[in-house]
């Protein structure tokens, strides 16, 4: 596995924005996210691990997971998040290694939203954070989710504080101003993660 540099964040903070800055680079991009729905695709083990337990109404008509009424059973049972936790977790962190490792751009973006939460900060050589105020961040979670202010509070009370994700940031990538600024710090935080994998190649 080559060097890899971890991106988080909160909610509606912009971390695909980031993460596509860097694509466009010809940055290679693990996202646990899309790992995390890849795994419970219809056809996969895993799916009809969920659909055994908690019967028809997780699946839709086509036969695909049904986020919204998985989501509803297992935040409102301890138990069954424990359960659904137990199940995906392994399938995800062995997918994402898979896919670290099939990475061939001089170094890799990892993009971990619960990188915190889930105290992953370690695995990666190192942590990007992109930090916006939590006003930004309701106000953009609430217009791409169409949700209510008291339901993007609820998922950012949910998350790791803003200041428990700065305390792991090697870097920082304020993402309230302009998107040309934005850019322009990608580009360079570019340059220093191909010095710093390059260092790591030498020693």
């Amino acid at each position: 596995m080559g060097y890899t540099v971890a991106l988080t964040g909160g909610i509606g903070s912009g971390k695909s924005t980031i993460a596509n800055a860097f694509a466009m680079l010809g940055v290679d991009i693990v996202d646990a996210d899309i790992i995390a729905r890849q795994v419970v695709e219809k056809g996969q083990p895993a799916l009809e691990l969920i659909h055994a337990r908690f019967g028809h109404d997780v699946l839709h008509p086509d036969g695909t997971l049904n986020r919204a009424v998985l989501r509803q059973k297992i935040f409102s049972s301890p138990v069954e998040k424990r359960w659904i936790d137990n199940l995906l977790h392994p399938l995800i962190h062995a997918e994402t290694r898979k896919q670290l490792a099939l990475t061939r751009s001089p170094w890799c973006l990892w993009v971990v939203p619960l990188l915190v939460e889930n105290n992953l900060q370690h695995q990666a050589d190192r942590v990007l954070v992109v930090d916006v105020d939590p006003e930004t961040q309701l106000a953009r979670t609430m217009r791409r989710d169409n949700i209510s202010r008291e339901q993007a509070e609820n998922i950012l009370a949910a998350q790791a504080t803003r200041e428990a994700r700065l305390a792991v940031a090697d870097d920082i990538i304020d993402n309230c101003g302009s998107p040309e600024t934005v850019i322009a710090h990608v580009a360079e935080l570019h340059q220093r993660y191909l010095a710093l994998a390059a260092a790591s190649h030498r020693d």
